[in-house]
């Protein structure tokens, strides 16, 4: 689908304010654009400083300043996901659903054939009498909408939601391996948490999915085609995949400090370790991870928030690290360049919380794959990952949730040693998948998803 058809094709976004949310929907953005598309991308102030310099187009992609206003119980200044801890995300919705009115006035003057959005439910309800068509997609893996999400996960308003509401998959499920083992069970319990005023998030998101013209997932029929259909079948709607819509080649360099410090290290040497922008660790696991690290005698670069109880990162490492680790560690609080990173020729192994974004980037990545996952999402694409595809490894936790610095280590060993059958076997595995999802297919669901754009918005 050509730039001639799409040049008068303009589009509005809106995603839920929080970067693994905005950062794909912009790399969908990129994606269109390149087919001709005009975009204009509403975001928090902030984010459009942040997120700029991911914009390949700016010719055809405005990014739409919105003012969040201030909500009590936010910090001040606060206006995404990243600016506060995980337990006053209700606020931030609150805050993102002020901003209606204003979005409300900015959409009949830029007049969008199509508007593109995901946790504000309340969308079509300004798009419907409009004429303009919505598609609600989603940035998390299937498998968490399937689970948690689906109509047919009849979550009761009279009583609390229990464990054993959600222990067993819904009617229908496809899938006998990504479910959530025993007290995993417990992480989707967040889906009944406040979710903005007098909305649960399970509210909030199914509304978002059944009042949409049309479902749209950030992920590939190959891997989660099944669960695809159950979702359509599920809302009576079609479902349209994007594929992971990564930029194919990073245009931007990494910076010269990275590059020269990963440059001391020989190829496939260097663990890789983030757990995203919104995840604090407490002070005793931080550490104890950090031990891990050490323990594996290989060279490492860990990007991490600084833990609870903690003003800055330094001030909670463990005794003697840093001159123990100096010539092979760094640790650093601050945003880096992830996929130029993993592509960079040093860097063997990445451990990540395994969030839907860092996933495919890993996926991608011809590095080994370790993951601790913290929430019921990244749980279930660790199940994908570990136990389905069998391209990555799962840190082993204590029952009470610890994660161990001898299980860390072993579990980067097990798949850094050249030697280790089970390293050996998840590298091929890992090289078969990344053969399967390539440029080639990338370009094939882009294009399907552009046709299925202009047949949803001329019928």
């Amino acid at each position: 689908m050509g730039k001639s058809k799409s040049s008068n094709f303009h589009i509005f976004m809106f995603p839920w304010f929080a970067f693994g949310h905005m950062t794909p929907f912009l790399h969908l953005a990129n994606k269109l654009a390149e087919k001709g598309f005009r975009i204009t991308y509403a975001m928090p102030r902030k984010a459009v400083h942040q997120l700029q310099p991911l914009n390949l187009h700016p010719d055809l992609i405005s990014l739409h300043p919105v003012t969040v206003p201030h909500v009590t119980g936010l910090p001040p200044g606060a206006e995404t996901a990243s600016d506060i801890p995980i337990f006053l995300t209700h606020f931030l919705s609150i805050a993102m659903d002020l901003t209606r009115d204003d979005v409300e006035a900015l959409i009949p003057s830029i007049k969008p054939k199509l508007i593109i959005y995901d946790n504000a439910h309340w969308i079509p309800e300004i798009a419907k009498p409009l004429g303009i068509k919505t598609i609600c997609y989603n940035v998390v893996c299937a498998a968490s909408i399937a689970i948690i999400l689906v109509p047919a996960r009849n979550i009761p308003k009279d009583r609390p939601v229990t464990e054993e509401d959600l222990a067993e998959p819904p009617p229908g499920y496809p899938s006998s391996t990504v479910l959530l083992r025993g007290p995993e069970v417990q992480s989707l319990l967040f889906v009944t948490n406040p979710f903005g005023e007098g909305i649960t998030f399970h509210e909030r998101i199914t509304m978002s999915m059944q009042k949409c013209d049309a479902l749209s997932i950030r992920t590939c029929h190959e891997i989660e085609g099944k669960l695809c259909d159950y979702i359509g079948s599920q809302y009576g709607k079609q479902v349209l995949l994007t594929g992971p819509g990564l930029p194919e080649e990073n245009k931007n360099p990494l910076e010269e400090r990275w590059e020269n410090w990963l440059a001391q290290f020989e190829p496939g040497s260097v663990i890789y370790c983030c757990f995203g922008s919104q995840f604090i660790l407490e002070k005793r696991q931080f550490q104890e991870l950090l031990l891990g690290f050490e323990l594996t005698g290989l060279p490492f670069f860990v990007a991490l928030k600084p833990p609870l109880g903690a003003a800055t990162i330094e001030e909670a490492f463990p005794k003697g690290f840093v001159e123990r680790t100096k010539e092979r560690g760094l640790v650093l609080d601050e945003w880096v360049q992830q996929p130029q990173i993993l592509a960079h020729p040093s860097v063997g192994c990445i451990v990540s919380h395994c969030g839907f974004g860092s996933m495919w980037e890993s996926f991608l990545s011809h590095c080994q794959i370790v993951l601790i996952p913290q929430l019921g999402d990244q749980i279930l694409n660790t199940r994908l990952l570990a136990d389905e595809l069998k391209i990555a490894v799962e840190v082993k936790r204590a029952e009470n949730g610890w994660i161990a610095k001898q299980n860390l280590s072993e579990a980067i060993k097990s798949v850094m040693d050249q030697d280790s059958e089970f390293g050996k076997m998840l590298k091929e595995n890992h090289n078969k998948w990344r053969d399967t999802i390539c440029p080639e297919l990338m370009t094939d669901y882009m294009d399907k998803f552009v046709q299925s754009i202009h047949e949803l918005v001329e019928c």
